[in-house]
């Protein structure tokens, strides 16, 4: 018998709009206009850029993924809030590009539960499908808090 492995697909199209500003369309979402960052030579202030995608796709990626690993461990998540950088400069082969992603993570949870959500934070960090796909290194650092019950008595 074969096992068959899980594969997508995950279409999309872009249109030029003008000058260096592009649409991209993915059928039935909203659509986004992208453009390279204003620290570029001709980029567009205002505007998304395919550098903000990506270290955006990055920490959606972790931050969706740890919340499926806390939903099936049952941790109890209050509060999730993610910071992220991606840092671009030369690169040891020459080219010009990224060398890391750190997210700054901040969770709250509930009393004695600090060790499960930085287990769930560890699963997420090994199977976060963005970052695992790239070739910089992606840094989490983790702050885990505990969040007061709300309407508790004071």
């Amino acid at each position: 018998m074969t096992t068959k492995t899980k594969a997508y697909d995950f279409p999309l199209s872009l249109n030029w709009l003008a000058g260096r500003r592009t649409l991209l369309s993915v059928h039935g979402k909203d659509e986004l206009e992208v453009a390279p960052p204003p620290e570029f030579k001709g980029g567009v202030e205002g505007i998304w850029s395919p550098e903000d995608l990506l270290v955006g796709s990055i920490a959606s990626c972790f931050a969706v993924t740890l919340l499926r690993i806390a939903d099936q461990r049952a941790v109890p998540l209050r509060g999730l809030n993610v910071q992220a950088s991606g840092h671009v400069e030369q690169r040891d082969d020459g080219r010009f590009g990224f060398t890391e992603a750190v997210l700054h993570v901040i969770v709250d949870t509930e009393t004695d539960c600090e060790a499960e959500v930085a287990a769930a934070a560890e699963v997420a960090e090994q199977g976060c499908l963005i970052a695992v796909s790239l070739d910089f290194p992606v840094r989490i650092d983790l702050d885990v808090c505990v969040a007061p019950l709300l309407g508790a008595a004071l």
